[in-house]
C-alpha cells in the first residue's frame, strides 16, 4: 500500500520489524548512513531501487557540491554515484531524514534529499534534465538538474553544470530558485539602550573658577581681619 502523499513527504526511518532492529546507523566522517526503505524509490539516472537496506555516504566530503554513493547494506555492491547540492535548513534533526518528491499514480517516489543527524545542511539530489522537468511539474517545486539527460562519469561530476528547473518548466540559475547558501536566523533581541551623559566640553577653561575662588578667599580674609581688630579694641 503506497503511503499518502501531500506535496513533499518526509520519512524519518527508525525501526524495522517486530524485533525492533535499528535501521539507521551513521558515521560522522563521510556521513555514512545505513538505512532501510519500506518501499521502492527512484534515484537520479532513471533507476528504481527496491525496498531494502542501503548504505549512503559521501564520496568526496571536501567538495563544495557533494557526490553521494549508494551501496547495498554491507557496502560490497555500488548501485549509484550521484551528484547533489547543499540543502540548508535552520533547525537540524537528531535523526536521519530522507525527503521524497511526489510522483503521479503508483510510481515510486523520487528521492529528493538526505539529511545527516544534527546537521543544518544536507544533500539535495540533482536529476537529469528531462526527469527534473517532470519532477518539478509534479511536485510544484524547483528541482536541481543537469543540463543534459545523462549522468556524467564520476571524474566529471564536480564540474558538471547545474541549473534549476521550475514548475513552469523553465531553466533558471540555481541560486534564483533554490536555497544554496546557509540560512541566517533573525535576531529578535531588542537593541541595547544607550545612556548619554552630559559633560562639560573638554576645551572649557578653569581660569574663571580660579579667579572666583581667589576673590572669595580675599573677602574671607578681610572679614576675619576686621573681626579680629574689633575684638582687640574692647
Amino acid at each position: 500500500m503506497k503511503i499518502p502523499k501531500i506535496g513533499l513527504v518526509v520519512f524519518t526511518l527508525l525501526l524495522l520489524g517486530t524485533f525492533l532492529v535499528p535501521i539507521v546507523r551513521a558515521d560522522e566522517h563521510d556521513k555514512k548512513t545505513v538505512i532501510t526503505f519500506s518501499q521502492p524509490f527512484e534515484i537520479p539516472g532513471a533507476k528504481v531501487l527496491p525496498a531494502g537496506t542501503y548504505t549512503f555516504k559521501l564520496f568526496d566530503s571536501d567538495s563544495n557540491r557533494n557526490i553521494v554513493q549508494i551501496f547495498n547494506e554491507d557496502g560490497t555492491k555500488l548501485f549509484a554515484t550521484i551528484l547533489a547540492i547543499n540543502d540548508y535548513r535552520l533547525t537540524p534533526s537528531g535523526k536521519t531524514v530522507m525527503l521524497f518528491s511526489e510522483r503521479a499514480g503508483d510510481s515510486p517516489d523520487a528521492l529528493k534529499a538526505w539529511f545527516y543527524p544534527n546537521n543544518s545542511w544536507g544533500q539535495e539530489f540533482v536529476y537529469p534534465k528531462q526527469r527534473a522537468i517532470k519532477l518539478a511539474v509534479a511536485s510544484k517545486e524547483p528541482v536541481p538538474a543537469l543540463t543534459t539527460d545523462t549522468i556524467p562519469e564520476v571524474a566529471e561530476l564536480k564540474t558538471a553544470p547545474i541549473v534549476a528547473i521550475t514548475p513552469q518548466q523553465q531553466e533558471v540559475p540555481l541560486a534564483r530558485a533554490i536555497q544554496i547558501a546557509p540560512l541566517v536566523a533573525q535576531n529578535t533581541r531588542p537593541a541595547p539602550v544607550t545612556t548619554q551623559l552630559t559633560q562639560l566640553p573638554k576645551t572649557a577653561s578653569m581660569v574663571p573658577l580660579i579667579v572666583l575662588l581667589g576673590m572669595a578667599s580675599l573677602g574671607l580674609a578681610f572679614t576675619l581681619k576686621r573681626i579680629a581688630g574689633q575684638t582687640s579694641l574692647r
